[in-house]
């Protein structure tokens, strides 16, 4: 199946903004950037389609607000950081998404919440509701609480488990590369997009993983994780560029390329029938 075919075909949608799409070169929040996204979100709702968006950015957005942080690597700084950057870039998506007429809602969440049974069931049932009455709930992790023992790490992550949770039909995850290449196409020009991936054992043999970016807790290795994580539950993954002009659009008709991570039919069958 084609990109243009899955989301054609797709219902719930979960959609990723990583950090690196949320900010500019100098490390301010992209309003505008949030204010097309938020018309194309209100696209694809008109379409009948459901979506939920698991937004990075709050450290970059605490940054945008507060002035002399940047430098300060002690871990309650970078909470401090994060628990005021929250508030403003839940301001702006709130302001972004008021211009389509649509209502956005909050949820913070650690890796103890996906692992409590009724935490989990709590998630998801509020999850249905907010989606039912046209509310568009936007995730983050907790940072500003959250300890390495119960740290996800990586919104990547994060989407996909969210994506379970909530059986979603796909997850597009938004970053600033095309998709998954063969090496690095920042440093090695005869990199090749790879724009179909059936088999996670066998492409992590044809390509090289890089470090880290420089805004973002992820890198290739955790969209790959997360990739493995929907798959098997039978949920196709799509990484794509999203700081190209109406990428959601340019992917649903076709024009713009990305990597698509092809859901196991067996876990799919298995999921329809119970």
């Amino acid at each position: 199946m084609t990109i243009q075919e899955t989301i054609k075909s797709a219902k719930k949608i979960v959609i990723k903004i990583g950090s690196n799409t949320l900010a500019k070169k100098d490390g301010t929040i992209n309003v505008e950037f949030m204010e097309k996204f938020a018309s194309e979100c209100g696209a694809l709702m008109k379409q009948g389609k459901q979506l939920i968006v698991v937004s990075s950015g709050a450290q970059v957005a605490g940054l945008s607000t507060i002035e002399g942080w940047a430098h300060k690597g002690d871990i309650h700084y970078r909470q401090a950081l994060a628990s005021i950057g929250q508030v403003e870039l839940m301001h702006k998506w709130r302001c972004a998404f008021k211009k389509e007429s649509l209502h956005v809602a909050q949820l913070l969440l650690t890796k103890d919440d996906f692992e409590d049974k009724h935490r989990t069931l709590n998630i998801r049932n509020t999850l249905f509701t907010l989606v039912d009455e046209n509310v568009i709930p936007i995730i983050n992790e907790n940072d500003s609480i959250a300890t390495d023992e119960f740290f996800i790490g990586d919104n990547d992550n994060l989407s996909a488990l969210t994506a379970n949770l909530w059986s979603a039909d796909l997850l597009i995850l938004f970053s600033d590369i095309d998709g998954i290449y063969t090496d690095n196409p920042k440093t090695n020009p005869d990199a090749k997009l790879i724009e179909s991936v059936d088999n996670i054992d066998e492409l992590l043999k044809q390509i090289k993983i890089g470090s880290t970016n420089s805004f973002g807790t992820g890198g290739i290795a955790t969209k790959i994780e997360a990739a493995a994580k929907t798959t098997k539950c039978g949920i196709p993954l799509l990484l794509a560029n999203g700081g190209k002009e109406n990428a959601i659009t340019h992917l649903a008709d076709g024009t713009q390329k990305g990597t698509l991570f092809i859901a196991d039919d067996k876990a799919l069958f298995h999921a329809i029938m119970g």
